[in-house]
């Protein structure tokens, strides 16, 4: 009864939307198939990296009679259900640990179990302060017209303007019915000890469910398993088969909502008939996300600018149409009375020819290269440097309206099916280098063996020959002796 207003629940959940007790709000769902045996004992095999995976407690049957493969296999590098399945319990050890709240399925003999992912307030307010999320604060923001000559110049620039803004409301400027006021959400980084001082009427609308999704999101892509596999991330067990999917809810009205968007981006964006106006980037961003806005934003702004070099393009082009009868060098090409001869244009196959037979050449490259066509090289010097500060400027906006000045480019992560590629190479490779150096053991053995039997048959050898030679110098020997006594 005492509890202060952003702490009331909000409307009637929806159904499908909400864990079974109809409060809590499902933010993450992960899937995958699910097939009962009747099995013995439970059988424990090798990860696909050599480590012998540890049973985690859990609600789970293992399958019974199925050999997975050996550690380092590239034969069948796939993991087998139990594996899945140890993986998955210490997955979802992991989500509980990080303080996410789990629901299954009830017990089925087969088919697609689902897993619903609930983030609770107090986790989820850390995150958005680790993560700087901006929320609307209480205090509003009077927009008011600027007086005098910069009133005036304003009022002009918006009536010129008035025809080619696409036909789309701003959400975060409000108008006041009364005194009609334009104000404007101000917005702040979220911070638990002061909520005092955001627009809070609920703890479950203060985030709306793509933040709430995208908050778990980051929880589930950080999560590691180190005992049955040495992985992190929801994606890397995507890639592995552990899990079929992941993906968050929408409720009834935010698809309503995404319907209406999608059909506001059809009649004042994706339609030939409003090419003439300006993108309604906010829209964009808000359909696609900040990526395709920006993406689409910079495409405006450089399709925009081209604007003045290609209407100083068609007076150059139009400058050589209308010179190009009074430039010498074209009258000269073109008129065959003075009959200049040209040399060949190779030896021995080609023949003579005249300069005339080029004069339509002579006059079409005059069309593009004249004495304009210097002004337009110095304007489209200038151009560039324009083009790329306009783009500084009109990103900086973007970045502080849409809250993108804390966020910091990152390098693109590694995709999860070349790491488990990258994996099973690896462990093809350790087993080929394996047999490798077995072969080789082998060769140094035979080798040696080889070496040492012709090192004996050479020392036999080189003693048999001393030996011959010693017995022979024995009989040279006895007979020059016994001739020296016959003497």
């Amino acid at each position: 009864s005492h509890q202060p207003p952003w702490r009331k629940r909000a409307a009637s959940p929806g159904p499908g939307l909400y864990f079974s007790d109809g409060k809590r709000k499902v933010d993450y769902v992960l899937c995958y198939k699910y097939k009962k045996r009747h099995a013995s004992r439970a059988h424990l095999s090798l990860a696909s990296n050599g480590s012998i995976p540890i049973p985690i407690p859990g609600l789970w049957e293992v399958e019974s009679g199925e050999a997975s493969a050996p550690a380092g296999d590239a034969e069948e590098p796939k993991l087998s259900e139990e594996e899945k399945a140890l993986m998955r319990e210490e997955f979802e050890a992991g989500l509980l640990e990080a303080g996410l709240q789990i629901e299954r399925d009830k017990e089925r003999s087969n088919g697609l179990r689902f897993i619903r992912l609930h983030i609770p307030w107090p986790i989820l307010s850390r995150e958005a302060e680790l993560q700087k999320i901006k929320v609307p604060v209480k205090k509003k923001c009077e927009l008011r017209k600027r007086t005098g000559i910069a009133g005036t110049w304003d009022a002009f620039v918006t009536k010129v303007n008035t025809p080619f803004q696409p036909d789309v409301p701003d959400f975060d400027i409000q108008r006041d019915s009364q005194t009609c006021i334009r104000l404007k959400t101000l917005k702040h980084p979220f911070i638990r000890d002061k909520l005092h001082l955001y627009d809070i009427r609920s703890t479950e609308t203060v985030f709306d469910n793509a933040t709430r999704s995208r908050i778990v999101t980051e929880i589930i892509s950080r999560t590691t398993c180190r005992q049955t596999c040495q992985t992190t991330g929801i994606n890397s067990l995507l890639a592995r088969g552990v899990y079929d999917s992941a993906f968050p809810l929408h409720d009834l009205f935010t698809f309503a909502m995404c319907l209406n968007v999608l059909q506001t981006l059809h009649e004042e964006w994706a339609n030939y008939g409003v090419m003439h106006k300006y993108q309604p980037v906010d829209l964009i961003r808000k359909y696609f996300g900040e990526q395709i806005g920006l993406y689409f934003a910079w495409l405006g702004v450089y399709t925009q600018l081209l604007i003045p070099p290609s209407v100083l393009g068609i007076i150059v082009f139009l400058y050589g149409i209308f010179t190009v009868d009074a430039n010498v060098p074209s009258q000269e090409t073109c008129d065959d009375s003075l009959n200049f001869t040209m040399c060949p244009l190779c030896d021995g196959v080609c023949d003579y020819w005249r300069l005339s037979t080029v004069c339509s050449l002579a006059r079409a490259s005059y069309l593009f290269d004249n004495g304009a066509t210097v002004l337009f090289a110095i304007f489209m010097s200038l151009w560039a440097a324009w083009f790329l500060e306009h783009w500084k400027r009109r990103q900086m906006y973007l970045k502080h309206a849409w809250d993108l000045t804390s966020l910091e480019d990152e390098e693109e992560e590694l995709r999860p099916e070349y790491e488990e590629a990258l994996q099973e190479k690896k462990a093809k490779m350790k087993t080929q280098s394996k047999t490798k150096v077995s072969y080789m053991r082998v060769f140094f053995v035979c080798f040696r063996y080889k070496f040492i039997m012709c090192n004996t048959v050479l020392v036999k050898l080189t003693l048999f020959k001393c030996k011959f030679f010693s017995q022979c110098l024995c009989v040279h020997s006895a007979v020059v002796d016994s001739r020296w006594r016959w003497c």
